[in-house]
């Protein structure tokens, strides 16, 4: 009877061992699961942040572009002579300048 009773507490105790282990394992995995929701939401904010400065990079490019055409043209004599024109009121020797009234 003695031995009867030692190896029910064994095994009670064997099966509260599996139960704490158990217990553990699912808190473990919660916690993971929890983690990986976490990650998930902050990879989607990096993708959209990612999106958000790809498209700030192509309007820079775009930028980058006009201002070299704009750099060429300035340095033409057509543009120069337009500039003088009207915001100097420069004019070549022998013409005659008209202005309206304002």
């Amino acid at each position: 009877m003695a031995r009867h009773r030692i190896a029910y507490r064994k095994r009670n105790q064997n099966r509260f061992s599996m139960f704490l282990v158990s217990l553990v394992v699912v808190m473990l995995l919660i916690l993971v699961s929890i983690s990986s929701i976490g990650l998930r939401q902050k990879i989607e904010e990096r993708r959209m942040q990612l999106q958000q400065l790809e498209f700030q990079l192509e309007s820079e490019k775009q930028r980058q572009v006009e201002i070299a055409e704009f750099g060429k043209e300035v340095q033409t004599k057509g543009y120069i002579e337009s500039v003088a024109r009207e915001k100097l009121g420069l004019v070549y020797e022998g013409e005659v300048l008209f202005k309206g009234k304002d």
